[in-house]
């Protein structure tokens, strides 16, 4: 899935390239271009698919030139995922009825592709001989609030490691966090699913019926000429909602893998600065910086801009040449509003 705008990684991340396009990691590759590769290591190029708003098709091609037009599947509008695994499910489901397959976000950091593939691969194993729908629950080391988490039931499924999942929790406050950690019996969830096509498209049909209403009318234009054509009139009429809140909250088949592979979500820039390594004072530094007495700080700067940065500590300075943020690293989350604040007195300029 590689559609969203990524808004709380602003003034980075924008509407014509968001940050899954990005050289977050400061290695040379877009957050995208990883994530394909860490799929190289489970299927062939020809394979995997990827899913975005049909303004980044050419994009995509730019970054992943194996892969041809017809494996980006184009979404007309922004639905969230729901819509988004419903249409990829019915196209997999039409070129093989026994389609087994993994939905991953495009901008998550793993560090560790070995052991990411092994729990994929034990997934795939479980979804092809049970109905089930598996999603890969990462083991907490903190109370972090900005994760949806995973209860589990410590019973035997018949495989080492796949249990079944009790229910899922949206974002929990810090009290709630706390006790979940505590608990032992709580995972954060990755928004990584592993299920075959007919599997989650039953549920479809039984939890969300009118998505699967709208778009099982094509069933005759899926892997065809007029695929996107049916996809373009009848995609911006489903509900915008995540598989989340659409299935995994109502499905009773729901099993988890407790997984430990170094993940983070990268869903804003507080996540990219406690995976990053520090200075002695704590700062993550990105471009040509220069600090005095600046400590526990995200600074970024432009190519060929030198950022001085002195007395200051815990903040989040992101300067993207036309746009330079200072906001203290405690509040992260509010740069979502903030970006809708720009738009709202600039225009689309600046986000």
């Amino acid at each position: 899935m590689a559609g969203g705008v990524g808004s709380r990684f602003w003034p980075a991340s924008r509407e014509d390239k968001p940050k899954q396009f990005l050289d977050i990691a400061g290695d040379g590759r877009s957050l995208l271009r990883m994530t394909f590769e860490r799929f190289l290591k489970l299927t062939s190029a020809d394979k995997i698919y990827i899913v975005t708003n049909a303004r980044y098709k050419d994009l995509v091609l730019e970054h992943i030139p194996e892969i041809d037009a017809g494996q980006v599947l184009c979404e007309p509008s922004r639905n969230n995922t729901a819509p988004c695994v419903a249409y990829t499910a019915f196209k997999l489901h039409n070129l093989d009825p026994e389609a087994n397959f993994v939905i991953a976000p495009s901008d998550a950091l793993i560090v560790n592709d070995g052991l990411f593939a092994a729990n994929i691969n034990k997934a795939l194993r479980f979804t092809a001989e049970n109905d089930a729908l598996v999603t890969l629950g990462i083991s907490p080391d903190a109370p972090h609030t900005g994760y949806g988490y995973i209860q589990f039931i410590d019973e035997q499924t018949g495989t080492e490691d796949v249990y079944r999942v009790k229910r899922f929790t949206e974002k929990p406050d810090l009290e709630t966090a706390q006790s979940f950690l505590s608990s032992g019996d709580y995972l954060w969830n990755a928004g990584i699913f592993i299920w075959r096509a007919k599997t989650i498209l039953d549920a479809y049909e039984q939890y969300a019926p009118e998505i699967y209403a709208l778009l099982s009318q094509g069933l005759n234009y899926y892997n065809t000429e007029e695929e996107q054509s049916f996809i373009d009139e009848f995609y911006p009429q489903t509900p915008s909602i995540s598989v989340d809140y659409a299935i995994m909250e109502n499905a009773r088949n729901i099993y988890t893998i407790p997984a430990q592979f170094g993940w983070s979500d990268l869903g804003a820039w507080g996540a990219l600065y406690h995976e990053t390594e520090k200075d002695p004072d704590g700062n993550v530094l990105s471009g040509n910086i220069i600090t005095e007495d600046t400590h526990n700080s995200y600074i970024r700067g432009p190519q060929g801009k030198l950022v001085v940065v002195g007395g200051v500590d815990d903040l989040l300075i992101i300067d993207e040449g036309d746009v330079l943020l200072v906001y203290p690293r405690n509040r992260e989350q509010e740069i979502k509003a903030l970006r809708a604040k720009a738009e709202a007195e600039h225009g689309e300029r600046y986000v």
